[in-house]
């Protein structure tokens, strides 16, 4: 059987329509490149911006001193209570004052017999000097009155001597604190023997208020400082009054302030820095001997250029900011950071003020790619 042709007028539309497929077919594998990808610029921020040296350190008591029985006996009373804060010379702890009261009224006793015997003798050297004068005495008399007067004046300056030690060991029965400070737990019990062989520790006393707070600086920041110091012509006076601003772990920026105490005159040679000293306030006592404390202290102020911290990214050459170029192309570029400011970081080399910095789809900024920058203030881009 022969299959019938298709008529004329179908053979026509089936090849106008191959070729409109074939039309479509070719207009689809043009390729069209996709728009540059949208990124945030803004360009730094210039502000005044004080400078900071930083440093960690640690809370230490300015004065930290261990109570010890310096007479022996046993313990009458305990006069504080456990963590107390005390008064300069408040009495705390009593030793049996009995015995040593009786050695001081013996003392007493033997210096007035030795007055009476210094009063004695110095009447029969007077004697013998007159009888001297009129020629009725002997020189062996006299020379034995004045060696007997010589010697009741010695005995009479050890019974003083004596006597005052019996005061100092009386006055030993009461041990007293020897600063405003806050006693420790006692180490010993009412009716305890103490002061023996070797010195008993009754307690220890530590002065809280005011308080150090101790840190290293490093020998570069000593350099830079000593020299600053020296354009400006401060004095050690000065440097007294420098301002040290100090935070604990669980303190929002630093919200204790002291003065510069002291520095170290030498350079630690293991470590290669310089021990310094700050002293604060602490009426309150926040701050606890031993606390590990953050430390800063203002060294300049000067103009300086800030960019969003978060637009900072970390290579193995350091930090780096994205920049876009003239023509709109990004840039790595390799900066040199400072402190941070708020929300925002100080960039000390390596950006202009001109620049414009990617802040935002920071994903989106390719090296060596073309992107469309949206310019916007880096102060509203940290927010």
């Amino acid at each position: 059987m022969t299959t019938p042709h298709p008529p004329v007028l179908g053979r026509a539309v089936l090849a106008l329509a191959l070729a409109g497929l074939a039309g479509a077919c070719n207009e689809g594998n043009t390729y069209v490149p996709p728009p540059p990808a949208k990124v945030t610029v803004a360009t730094p921020v210039k502000r005044m911006v004080t400078t900071y040296l930083e440093a960690t350190g640690n809370v230490a008591a300015v004065n930290d001193a261990k109570l010890v029985a310096r007479v022996q006996g046993f313990v009458a009373a305990i006069d504080y209570d456990d963590g107390a804060h005390v008064k300069k010379d408040a009495v705390l702890f009593t030793i049996e004052p009995e015995p040593y009261r009786l050695k001081l009224e013996q003392a007493r006793a033997a210096e007035r017999g030795a007055e009476a015997t210094l009063a004695q003798a110095e009447a029969d050297y007077q004697r013998q000097v007159d009888l001297a004068n009129r020629q009725v005495a002997s020189k062996a008399a006299l020379d034995n009155a004045l060696a007997n007067r010589d010697s009741a004046r010695a005995k009479l300056l050890q019974a003083r001597a004596e006597t005052q030690q019996a005061e100092i060991n009386l006055s030993y029965t009461q041990v007293r604190a020897p600063f405003d400070g806050i006693v420790t737990a006692r180490q010993v019990s009412v009716g305890e023997l103490v002061g023996g062989n070797s010195p008993t520790v009754l307690a220890t006393i530590v002065q809280s208020d005011p308080i150090y707070v101790t840190f290293n600086i490093s020998e570069q920041d000593v350099l830079r400082i000593r020299a600053r110091i020296a354009q400006l012509g401060l004095t050690q006076e000065d440097l007294r009054k420098t301002v040290v601003e100090v935070g604990l772990q669980t303190d929002t920026g630093y919200p204790h302030k002291g003065t510069l105490n002291y520095a170290a005159p030498t350079v630690n040679r293991s470590t290669g820095t310089v021990m310094a000293r700050a002293i604060l306030p602490n009426d309150k006592r926040v701050l606890l001997p031993g606390y590990f404390a953050r430390v800063r202290i203002p060294t300049d102020e000067r103009e300086s250029l800030l960019v969003p911290d978060g637009a900072l990214g970390s290579g193995q050459g350091g930090r780096y900011l994205l920049v876009v170029n003239g023509d709109n192309v990004v840039e790595q570029r390799s900066v040199e950071i400072g402190q941070v400011v708020g929300d925002l970081r100080v960039i000390e080399k390596g950006l202009q003020a001109d620049d414009r910095v990617v802040v935002g789809g920071l994903l989106k900024a390719i090296p060596g790619q073309k992107v469309d920058p949206q310019l916007r203030t880096a102060a509203t881009a940290a927010n």
